[in-house]
Order: C-alpha cells, then structure tokens, then sequence
C-alpha cells in the first residue's frame, strides 16, 4: 500500500487550521446549491472560531474568520458572506503611503511641537496667558538642547532663538529666569569597604 505524505499533499494556505479544515472547505466548494453551500459554510466558520479562540480577542474577529475561509477556498467560494467579500487584490495590495510634513526645520534640536506652539503663542491676544506660555516654550527649548547638545547655555541665548523662530513676534521677558536644568550623570559605583574576615589561630 502506497504512502500518503504530506510532502506530497497540496500545500496549506493556512496551516492553523489543519488539513481536515482545509479538506471541509474543498468540499464545500463542491455543493451543488447555494443554500447547501451557506449552512455548511456557517457551521465551518463556528468550527473555525473554535479552533482559533484568541481570535475572540480581535475586533470583528467573525469577519476575520470569514476572510480566512475565503483565503483557504483560494477566493473562489460562491456564499453569502455577512461581510465585505475579500478578494486576492485587496488581500495583496501595498498599503497607501502615509503623508509626512515636510521637516524643513533649522533649529532641529527643538523639535517641530516648539515651532507649533511658538505659532499658537503667536495668535494668542497680549496679556498673562500669553507671557507664560512664552515663559513654558523657553524652558522647553533650554531643556530641548540640553538634551542634544549636553552642553550648558545661558538664558540669553534661549530667548534670542525664541525671537527668531517666532520672526521677532514674540519677546520674551528678560526679567524672568529659566529653570535650572542639568544634565543627570550616571551613578558612580560605590567603594564599600570590605570586611576582613579573621584567621582563628591555632590552638
């Protein structure tokens, strides 16, 4: 009696399922009428929850259950599906690339949210919200570069970038200082002194 290997077999779409799954799909397939072929689909589809329970977990998992029944009748099942059919195309096609602004920055080490809440401080009416958002953007910015740059810089040179990014639109207030940021340095290992253990002498 000759050997069935599954080297020899077709191979699966999707293996999770198994070969008896995919032998139920084929058959399916084979029905003669639709209304046949949609109460054996529906009851194969509760048999594949079962087996893929953590699909439970996925939103509209049901439709991801039926895409997987599409896929393993290689899209060529004539059923009525509760759900958008999936097709080879959609199933392969590339995904749209997503837009990107473009990072024509000059000063890259503030990041572009300073330059968009440098815009918004620009629309705001003069007044005390005004002055403190300024004031919350200079801090920002000395901790910005602090980070990048680890050197230290003065205060001076903090407000002088928020005039020129903001186009002379805003001025901060030189009377107020900014915050003290330091660069952490790493812990240094500390030297315990090491217990001398005593020889017992002979007796």
């Amino acid at each position: 009696m000759e050997m069935d290997y599954n080297t020899q077999r077709k191979q699966l779409v999707l293996p999770e399922y198994g070969r008896n799954l995919q032998n139920m799909v084929d058959h399916i397939k084979t029905l003669e009428t639709k209304e046949e072929r949609n109460k054996a689909a529906k009851s194969l589809i509760g048999v594949m929850g079962n087996l893929n329970p953590h699909l439970r977990d996925v939103s509209d998992f049901k439709h991801k259950l039926w895409d997987h029944l599409f896929i393993m009748a290689d899209f060529d099942l004539d059923v009525d599906c509760p759900y958008p059919i999936i097709t080879r195309h959609t199933l392969t096609q590339k995904p749209k690339r997503l837009p990107y602004k473009p990072h024509n920055l000059k000063y890259k080490h503030y990041g572009r949210i300073i330059q968009d809440m440098i815009q918004e401080a620009i629309l705001l009416e003069p007044g005390d919200e005004k002055e403190a958002l300024i004031m919350l953007i200079a801090n920002h910015m000395k901790k910005n570069y602090i980070t990048w740059n680890k050197d230290a810089i003065i205060d001076e040179e903090i407000y002088k970038d928020v005039e020129e990014m903001s186009k002379g639109l805003l001025i901060p207030d030189r009377s107020n200082k900014l915050a003290e940021i330091r660069e952490p340095r790493p812990q240094q290992q500390q030297n315990y002194p090491k217990k001398s253990i005593k020889k017992k002498g002979r007796r």
